[in-house]
């Protein structure tokens, strides 16, 4: 078998994962509803730029940082919005892992790529 047949087979059972299934049902959940799905969305986004600037080496816009929290604190009061969110940085740490494992493979000290 050749490293991509391999790469999809880990796709594949990534799939079948408790962590996968339950971060997918709870992100349908999540996003039916209108207002979640729009506070969602932009809180995604603001996270987004505001790692790319940090990943840059610019500041982080004190007001962006406001609003941003402001989403947080409406999401965290929001069941659905929250158990989503829980999954998913679950799902994403189970990826980082497993991102971990191929760096270490390749001697790519992923932790040291994540430190300022």
């Amino acid at each position: 078998m050749n490293v991509y047949d391999q790469a999809h087979a880990l796709a594949r059972s990534l799939k079948e994962t408790e962590e996968y299934r339950e971060y997918i049902r709870l992100k349908t959940l999540a996003y039916e509803d209108s207002t979640n799905k729009a506070l969602l969305d932009e809180y995604k986004r603001m996270q987004f730029r505001l790692q790319a600037r940090a990943a840059s080496g610019e500041g982080m816009d004190n007001e962006e940082m406001q609003k941003l929290q402001r989403i947080a604190s409406l999401l965290q009061f929001n069941q659905d919005a929250s158990q989503y969110l829980l999954a998913e940085f679950r799902f994403q740490k189970m990826l980082a892992d497993i991102y971990k494992i191929l760096g270490d493979v390749a001697g790519i000290d992923i932790d040291a790529l994540t430190q300022a």
